[in-house]
């Protein structure tokens, strides 16, 4: 009885790294993880700073309707956009009234490693004026 190989199994390989002409580098792993480390914390202080900037966004628009309710009633919206906002974006607030009604609120975004940046992110929101 003879035994057939498969058409589907292919010729065998040599394992790299087997045999007698190859060496053991016990450190390479550890040298490779090394130089790895400073692209991993590169990675995350880039996601960390995207974060940051969506953050500031949602928070941006979040003020503008809170000033444009406030400037709809006829209260200041200045001091609403204001108290809408966390504590670390208030310094550079500004809010401007638009001409064709509504609210602008402009802020800067947080950078991981200056807080204050140089980009600045605005939203704007309009809400009818109330007649009283």
């Amino acid at each position: 009885m003879t035994l057939h190989r498969s058409r589907t199994e292919g010729p065998r390989r040599a394992r790299v790294g087997s045999g007698s002409g190859a060496r053991s580098c016990p450190g390479q792993a550890s040298v490779e993880l090394l130089a790895a480390v400073p692209f991993v914390l590169l990675a995350g202080a880039l996601a960390w700073q995207m974060a940051l900037a969506g953050w500031t966004v949602w928070m941006s628009a979040h003020a503008a309707r809170t000033a444009a309710r406030a400037d709809a009633v006829g209260k200041a919206a200045g001091p609403a956009a204001r108290s809408a906002l966390p504590s670390t974006l208030r310094p550079d607030l500004e809010v401007d009234r638009l001409k064709a009604g509504g609210v602008r609120v402009r802020v800067s975004v947080p950078l991981l490693l200056d807080w204050r940046g140089p980009v600045r992110v605005s939203a704007s929101s309009s809400l009818g004026r109330q007649s009283r």
